[in-house]
């Protein structure tokens, strides 16, 4: 038997994986319409961003999506052709849900798709939405004693989040979701946020991609992930997720939480130490067990993973085959 016979094969993957300089190459001729002013704006607290990253990542994301948005746009017009007038449908927005942990800077790569997508001519209309306005008001937490839980599935209004989407996809002329303040930990009472007719529709949280749960009779339902046309998973090895997370949390409680209106506030009124040991135990006793339960299984549903570095950095791209 030749010895060629005994060589592994390469394992199966539905992801064509690509370095950072492969991917940075993919970007074409696409111009960078951001300046670095506009980039730090952008940028999340405690994240590290600037114009090589998103010269290297986020335009060739950019180029990517704009192609995707308009090859869907030709497969609406093949179907409007087959269903001739029976079924003819005008252009609905384009969804991109945007999924990781807490810390892992999801926030600030849907920030960045949406002011560069916004640049492209044929969708200048990008509306950006975190399902942080569909988590349950903290009344209603505590009384299903879900306080301790906040982030997990549970916590959130599921099935308004999933119609919110659902009606947007729809190209419903106006649609409205409830308005979230980390100031004050909780929804803002009479506060919504209205959505018109996007051309994309970018939705940012924690768990988007998780699966429907079955109903109370065992039927699988339509989830929210099933309304989205492209989906990113922002990745990090934990321990990394982990020291950004407090190293947030020790600016945070310099700068926001010392805002009389702050829910956190009474962490700047002890040591540093006091307060760190709070956050240590608020990441291994929720945000740890989220990530770990509930949304680092659903990175394999993701149309792109963005696997970052120590330094928050993407070193690494998996992008799904069609």
């Amino acid at each position: 038997m030749p010895r060629s016979a005994h060589r592994s094969r390469p394992e199966a993957t539905p992801y064509v994986d690509l370095t950072r300089a492969e991917w940075s190459r993919l970007r074409d001729k696409t111009p960078l319409p951001l300046t670095a002013e506009e980039v730090e704006r952008l940028r999340g607290l405690g994240d590290v961003i600037d114009l090589d990253e998103v010269r290297d990542i986020y335009l060739p994301l950019s180029r990517l999506l704009n192609l995707y948005v308009g090859a869907t746009d030709g497969l609406r017009n093949a179907l409007n052709t087959f269903l001739g007038e029976r079924g003819s449908q005008s252009g609905t927005p384009f969804v991109i849900g945007v999924a990781g942990s807490v810390a892992v800077g999801k926030s600030t790569v849907a920030r960045l798709m949406q002011a560069l997508l916004s640049r492209w001519p044929e969708h200048p209309r990008v509306e950006l939405v975190t399902t942080d306005g569909f988590l349950l008001p903290t009344k209603e937490l505590q009384a299903r004693g879900l306080m301790s839980r906040k982030g997990f599935p549970e916590s959130y209004d599921r099935r308004a989040l999933t119609r919110f989407v659902a009606d947007i996809k729809a190209g419903k002329a106006e649609v409205t979701a409830p308005v979230y303040s980390h100031l004050i930990y909780d929804i803002v009472p009479g506060e919504k946020l209205t959505v018109r007719r996007p051309d994309i529709l970018i939705v940012e949280g924690l768990n988007v991609l998780q699966p429907a749960l079955p109903g109370r009779d065992g039927r699988t339902r339509v989830g929210l992930a099933d309304y989205f046309d492209f989906s990113v998973y922002v990745d990090a090895r934990t321990e990394d997720i982990e020291r950004w997370y407090l190293n947030r949390f020790r600016k945070l409680r310099e700068t926001a939480f010392k805002d009389p209106s702050s829910y956190f506030r009474t962490y700047t009124e002890v040591s540093e130490e006091e307060a760190l040991d709070y956050a240590r135990r608020m990441w291994r006793t929720i945000n740890q067990p989220n990530l770990e339960e509930n949304i680092a299984p659903t990175r394999g549903r993701a149309t792109l993973i963005l696997r970052k570095g120590p330094d928050h950095k993407v070193q690494r791209l998996s992008l799904r085959k069609l």
